[in-house]
């Protein structure tokens, strides 16, 4: 089994992807290509939140030849998606791009993908083979019945031997599916059947609060074994929180260090102050800090003061009041209502220093 220690590397723009480099986070503009500005600010604020490679859609000939301009300005490595059109992936390749998302199915016959591998060779530019579920060949839905990890790899390796057959062996892999459970065992085979960098992400999973959970559900899962080299979350929200959601996970899984890491405790009977509150107020002040601590907001006192020491900076709630710790000592006993503003002010004070 290919971990991702063990998959082949590829180059995106200088980003290692694959071979034991750290998981990037990737997400997709919803801008329109071809309006520069707006394309180059939705980059930069996504640059800000931790992303590491930006795909921007490419449906036709005037957002392929705005790629240029982009790449003289983009804060990101940019990868251009390519549907039905195998000339717009010529075009993105000569303007600079970093990497060509394909189908290679449906870009038209062996003579285009044939170019397209030619092209991307020139430029040294890899290319992403996207396998989905929800869009597999007629004659593998025919031959399974309905999308199987088995159709899935089957796809794949279809594909790949077509790029194979043109020298071109550049490749990351995707295998997507709306479907967590198809999604994982999908990835799990592919990790064994592939020994190219693997693409996670759970397909059209939904509006921000549902996309969310399936996200860290299927992607978390790969992850923790082992499996994945870049990941995109793909959420019906503003795709910042695509970005904000891909760093959470990384961190969730030990694999992304740096920033706050926040926590705090469930809410229970035993809590004596508004502990909701203050761990929203405590969590949206430093979320803001560049700092690389873990704040801890904790409700009462039976693992409040223990997981407060634990952290570099923490609240352990009292009654209608709390203490603040810094680095397992006790720096004050504080009320309620002065509690968030001297804890970050003691955070502040320190990074100042």
């Amino acid at each position: 089994m290919n971990r991702r220690d063990t998959t082949k590397r590829i180059n995106v723009g200088g980003v290692a992807v694959g071979g034991g480099a750290p998981v990037t986070v990737q997400s997709m503009c919803n801008t329109k290509t071809a309006d520069t500005d707006a394309t180059v600010a939705q980059i930069a604020e996504f640059a800000a939140l931790g992303c590491d490679i930006v795909r921007l859609a490419v449906p036709d000939m005037d957002a392929a030849k705005s790629i240029s301009a982009i790449k003289e300005r983009s804060a990101l490595p940019i990868v251009c998606d390519i549907h039905f059109d195998y000339t717009l992936a010529l075009e993105c390749a000569r303007r600079g791009a970093d990497a060509i998302r394909i189908n290679p199915g449906n870009i038209g016959g062996e003579e285009n993908v044939k170019a397209v591998a030619a092209e991307c060779g020139l430029h040294n530019i890899p290319i992403r083979i996207g396998v989905n579920g929800g869009s597999l060949e007629k004659r593998l839905l025919e031959k399974y019945g309905h999308p199987t990890p088995e159709a899935m790899i089957e796809s794949a390796r279809d594909h790949i031997a077509l790029l194979n057959k043109y020298d071109f062996d550049d490749i990351a892999l995707s295998m997507k599916s709306s479907s967590v459970p198809l999604t994982v065992a999908a990835y799990r085979l592919a990790s064994e059947t592939f020994p190219y960098p693997l693409h996670l992400g759970v397909t059209e999973t939904g509006t921000l609060w549902n996309g969310t959970i399936q996200s860290a559900v299927g992607i978390g899962t790969l992850l923790n074994e082992g499996i994945g080299d870049t990941i995109r979350v793909s959420l019906t929200a503003d795709p910042a929180e695509e970005v904000k959601t891909g760093v959470a996970i990384l961190k969730a899984t030990g694999l992304r260090r740096g920033g706050v890491r926040f926590i705090s405790c469930p809410t229970c009977g035993r809590t004596e102050i508004d502990l909701i509150s203050l761990a929203k107020e405590v969590e949206e002040r430093v979320s803001r800090l560049d700092m690389d601590i873990t704040v801890a907001v904790m409700g009462c006192v039976v693992n409040g003061p223990g997981e407060a020491r634990e952290a570099d900076y923490g609240i352990a709630g009292g009654r209608d009041c709390g203490l603040i710790f810094k680095k397992g000592k006790v720096v004050g006993t504080y009320p309620y209502e002065m509690l968030c503003d001297e804890l970050l002010r003691l955070i502040e004070g320190e990074a100042g220093k």
